[in-house]
């Protein structure tokens, strides 16, 4: 029978239907990190278990670790603690890690496709809600809570409910200024933050066959805000040539013959879907979120539209019928596991070069990986960011969260290239969160206030 990627990776995967009707999946690849690990590794110490699989799972610090120095003993007690604490929990149980003094550290779901760690067909989980990202290639990746990394470690099974899959389709060539951020936030505005619940999203069409891995990865990024559990993009020669001499990417013949498996496993040309969408990619305007949500955007040339009695109103400052270009901001965040790969901090460059920051605002780049900041340096990226007035920070979630030193001050407003505009997300519980594309913000950070960076792009050759 015709079948969904999806379908075919669960299957695949499938243990058993438990009594409750979910299904026991076994876990392919288990990435964990310092936050969501120290209670799981406590209960399983309180039962006297092991860990089962200590090949299949890999850590890196990246969510509490500073990115203003990685120097140790971290100054942030907590932060400090967390590291201290995963060290020891994969030093006893067999697990590689990769902490802050390591050249592959950096943001988890960064480093597993730039390590080649996420390949199409895996069954992949962690303790992150934005596991999604890789789907980007091929495969069905999951955010869990505390618990279920306790499931994984002990062993490498999960309960989960069977879901249903909806096809988006995005045809048409995105215009000059618009990136696949401005798409999944298109997306979301649409089918709404609840949009997706019970769904797997698989994302196709001309504008996504046309995109590299990294913008694929930041669509995937953000199913998890538009309800769904999953996002993935089918395996495609632009999959295999990415992964194609990565670390842990099979070699030689054993390449050849994983490329053959991974093409079987894409979804059937008639395979049949729960739920199908079309977007037309040509109408997709540069989007900025308005709101405490990220279904609560518009286009930078649109008015914002939604009921005045809605908290967001009043939270953020808008009123209906305003439109957010033009809002002065007073931090911009160049990062995160949406826009934190190398080819995000380009775009930004891209609109910096020549230029400096706001005097009144605080602009910083905090690359995804170690790696991505190597190759950055490479480039000449960081002299275009510190010469611009941007702090160039080391590897980390940084400002996309608030749980380490990077957070925001009372009612301040940031431009962030993160993925979750929640009050409080930030660090503040009064500040106020603006998400839109690398390239809008750094264009935000030069004029001090939200401009549409297609302006700016005008006068910079393509």
């Amino acid at each position: 029978m015709p079948a969904t990627l999806f379908q075919k990776v669960w299957d695949a995967h499938a243990v058993r239907t438990l009594p409750s009707g979910q299904t026991q999946l076994f876990v392919g690849l288990h990435l964990v990190h310092e936050v969501t690990t120290p209670q799981a590794f406590d209960m399983m110490r309180q039962q006297g278990w092991r860990v089962a699989f200590p090949e299949r799972t890999f850590a890196t610090v990246d969510h509490i670790v500073p990115t203003s120095s990685q120097r140790r003993p971290f100054l942030d007690l907590m932060a400090e603690e967390m590291t201290t604490a995963l060290e020891r929990n994969c030093r006893e149980a067999g697990i590689r890690l990769w902490a802050p003094d390591n050249d592959n550290q950096g943001i988890v779901h960064v480093i597993g496709p730039e390590l080649g760690l996420t390949q199409p067909g895996m069954t992949i989980a962690c303790g992150d809600s934005h596991t999604s990202t890789h789907g980007a290639l091929g495969a069905i990746a999951f955010g869990i809570g505390t618990s279920q990394v306790r499931d994984v470690l002990a062993s490498q099974c999960l309960a989960l409910d069977p879901l249903n899959v909806r096809r988006i389709d995005i045809s048409g060539r995105l215009n000059r200024g618009v990136y696949a951020k401005d798409v999944i936030l298109t997306i979301i505005r649409r089918l709404g933050v609840q949009g997706g619940v019970g769904f797997a999203y698989e994302y196709g069409g001309s504008t996504i066959d046309a995109m590299t891995i990294d913008e694929r990865m930041t669509i995937c990024n953000m199913s998890i805000e538009g309800g769904a559990r999953i996002g993935y993009v089918n395996p495609d020669d632009t999959t295999y040539a990415f992964l194609r001499g990565r670390r842990f990417s099979p070699a030689g013949d054993a390449f050849d013959r994983a490329v053959a498996w991974w093409r079987q496993m894409a979804s059937d040309t008639s395979a049949t879907y729960a739920d199908r969408v079309t977007f037309d990619a040509t109408a997709i305007e540069p989007t900025v979120t308005w709101g405490i949500n990220p279904g609560q955007s518009v286009a930078v040339s649109e008015p914002i539209d939604g009921d005045p009695d809605d908290e967001a109103f009043a939270f953020m400052g808008f009123r209906p019928g305003q439109r957010v270009r033009g809002t002065r901001i007073d931090v911009a965040f160049i990062g995160s596991c949406t826009n934190g790969r190398l080819s995000d901090l380009e775009d930004a460059a891209h609109v910096v070069r020549g230029h400096h920051v706001a005097p009144h605002v605080k602009a910083l780049v905090v690359p995804g990986s170690q790696a991505v900041r190597r190759a950055a340096e490479a480039r000449g990226l960081h002299d275009v960011f510190i010469e611009a007035g941007f702090e160039w920070r080391g590897a980390g979630c940084s400002m996309c969260l608030g749980m380490n030193q990077d957070r925001l001050e009372g009612r301040q407003v940031s431009a962030s290239s993160s993925n979750r505009n929640f009050k409080g997300r930030q660090g503040s519980p009064t500040g106020r969160t603006l998400l839109m594309s690398p390239a809008m913000v750094a264009a935000a950070a030069i004029a001090g206030e939200v401009v549409d960076v297609r302006e700016m792009l005008e006068a910079v050759p393509a």
